[in-house]
């Protein structure tokens, strides 16, 4: 009876030991993607002036006035 309890406990313990170190690699696995992600949002080298609007140009788009005449019987 006491080999039986002894045995039980062992397989408890690996079985734990298996899930916390299961546990322990998917946090270092967030914490690598988290990592990277920073890198990517923490950059302060981007060059966003190739990105930025003239805004005399801005004055050869036509205006387009929105249609306020939707209807819900024109979707079925």
């Amino acid at each position: 009876m006491l080999f039986n309890t002894v045995l039980f406990s062992s397989s408890n313990t690996n079985k734990q030991e298996k899930r916390t170190d299961k546990h322990i690699q998917k946090a270092i696995e967030k914490e690598k993607k988290y990592a990277k992600e920073q890198t990517f949002y923490m950059q302060k080298d981007y060059d966003l002036k190739s990105a930025e609007i003239n805004p005399d140009s801005l004055s050869s788009i036509p205006n387009i006035e929105p249609d306020n005449d939707f209807d819900m019987d024109d979707v079925y």
